[in-house]
């Protein structure tokens, strides 16, 4: 299954509270409860003023319904091509 960064705007999201952010994440699982197992969520990174979201989908329009669910914002949808770390590095062609 396809997997994406979504990247939302949330201006002061790196000052939100453990409750605040239980909050969001208790209804991103509500809805994703709802939506059923087309679509995981697997980890979100929060900054200053965004939080990037690590999902796997079978498109787009899975991710844009649940934010629209959530009330959450969307503001970019990027599909992942590839994944490197330091290990890549190290490969020989």
């Amino acid at each position: 299954m396809p997997k994406f960064v979504i990247e939302r705007e949330l201006p002061g999201a790196g000052k939100l509270s453990d409750a605040e952010l239980q909050q969001i994440s208790a209804k991103s699982c509500d809805v994703l409860r709802k939506l059923g197992p087309e679509i995981q969520w697997h980890e979100s990174y929060v900054t200053d003023d965004k939080i990037y979201c690590v999902y796997q989908a079978p498109n787009e329009a899975v991710i844009r319904e649940h934010a629209a669910q959530g009330g959450f914002p969307a503001n970019s949808i990027n599909a992942v091509r590839r994944v490197i770390d330091p290990s890549t590095a190290e490969a020989r062609p």
